[in-house]
């Protein structure tokens, strides 16, 4: 556990800025790793910034969504890897929050800085089963896109529950999982990839681990509130939709990358004079792109602060988030990534052919900010159908339309 002494988000923010340029300065060596440098994960445990979304009484902050967004777009800004790994592993303890509270000791008893890891993709199959008595599920699968896991404990996972064969039940039922280092194995060399290399993101293999009941939660009453309200959850973050406040740190990660890639072009471009002899002051078209660029970013910024305020403001005040207002939410979510990426692309573009050089960090925050976008919760094509059909009140939006909604 730290000792550092980290109570609120403004504490979190001081110590990302003290430390800034040594995050920033840490971005090459998680790149050649694969995974977090050992010291970049403990720089992100010393910082608080994984406990924002945890209950105080196992030593976490209960911060406003808007203020652990904040944290990580900040980080990201400096690295884009390590501002991933926060914006996924920070979300974590906001859902353990939820589940029983045996677990809760298993994972935070003893050390309130203990990470958890994930995916959610129901990637494998747990099949009912009883063991000394105890019920609960045998799981076996695969998981792909464990971000942050070597730096974690634990692991939630997403599985669908299976039959007697092990085959998927119908209809489909979806739980989360949540398994300790010894019933999973981390497949290594399993990240291989342009971007975010540093975010370690392997693969998961179980095969025949049990998982008792009280460490399983239904995707279903995750997603519709009904653990929160089952947990006795008094704090409004914990009434926060799950499609507000799963999507929030990998959208912030993505639009702190485009800020920290707009900030290394405009250090870059401040001195630059390009083949032709055109020094950067005097060139308009590159002047404008820039401040279009800036404008937009700013604008991705303020509209997922935003959306997470709002859905954070109904919820306090008593009402529980309709599907359509969920699904502008998630729209807007998604359309502020999208924005953003487009808008460093602007700036990238004209930043010359030395900003292509692996010694340039303005490569890496490019080929980081795109495969950002390409998380499964930054596809637009069946979220914007499905908020265009709940606007226009054309009828209720059904199967992939709803997902992740």
């Amino acid at each position: 556990m730290t000792t550092h002494k980290i109570d609120n988000a403004a504490d979190v923010l001081a110590f990302i800025d003290e430390h800034a340029d040594e995050i920033a300065g840490l971005g090459p060596s998680n790149e050649a790793l694969g995974r977090l440098d050992d010291r970049a994960a403990e720089i992100l445990q010393e910082s608080g910034v994984i406990r924002m979304l945890q209950p105080r009484k196992h030593g976490g902050l209960e911060t406003h969504p808007r203020e652990f967004a904040q944290a990580v777009m900040r980080i990201a800004s400096l690295d884009g890897s390590t501002g991933w790994v926060a914006g996924i592993v920070g979300v974590h303890p906001w859902e353990l929050a939820m589940a029983d509270a045996r677990v809760q000791e298993e994972v935070w008893g003893e050390n309130a800085d203990t990470w958890l890891a994930s995916p959610y993709a129901p990637m494998g199959v747990a099949t009912p089963t009883t063991r000394d008595g105890e019920p609960g599920y045998v799981l076996k699968g695969r998981w792909s896109f464990s971000s942050g896991t070597d730096h974690c404990d634990w692991i939630f996972l997403g599985a669908v529950v299976g039959d007697a064969d092990g085959n998927p039940v119908v209809p489909r039922a979806m739980k989360h999982v949540i398994l300790p280092r010894a019933d999973y194995q981390i497949v290594p060399d399993s990240w291989d990839v342009t971007g975010l290399c540093g975010t370690g993101s392997k693969d998961i293999v179980v095969d025949g681990a049990f998982i008792p009941e009280y460490r399983t939660l239904r995707y279903e009453e995750v997603s519709d509130g009904t653990c929160a309200q089952q947990a006795g959850l008094e704090n409004p973050i914990y009434h926060v939709p799950f499609s507000a406040a799963f999507p929030l740190g990998i959208t912030a990660a993505v639009i702190g990358i485009c800020e920290g890639g707009l900030a290394q072009h405009r250090q870059y471009q401040a001195g630059r004079t390009t083949v032709t002899g055109v020094v950067s002051k005097d060139d308009p078209y590159a002047l404008y792109a820039y401040s279009e660029a800036a404008a937009d970013i700013a604008a991705s910024r303020a509209a997922l602060l935003a959306n997470v305020t709002e859905m954070h403001d109904k919820v306090t005040a008593g009402h529980t988030p309709t599907y359509a207002e969920r699904a502008v939410g998630r729209r807007n979510q998604a359309q502020a990534a999208w924005r953003a990426v487009r808008a460093l692309d602007e700036v990238v573009a004209r930043s010359g052919g030395n900003a292509m050089r692996r010694s340039n960090p303005i490569q890496r925050f490019w080929r980081d900010a795109h495969v950002g976008l390409a998380h499964a919760i930054h596809v637009t094509g069946p979220t914007f159908h499905g908020a265009a059909l709940t606007d226009l009140g054309l009828m209720p939006p059904v199967g992939p339309m709803r997902s992740m909604v």
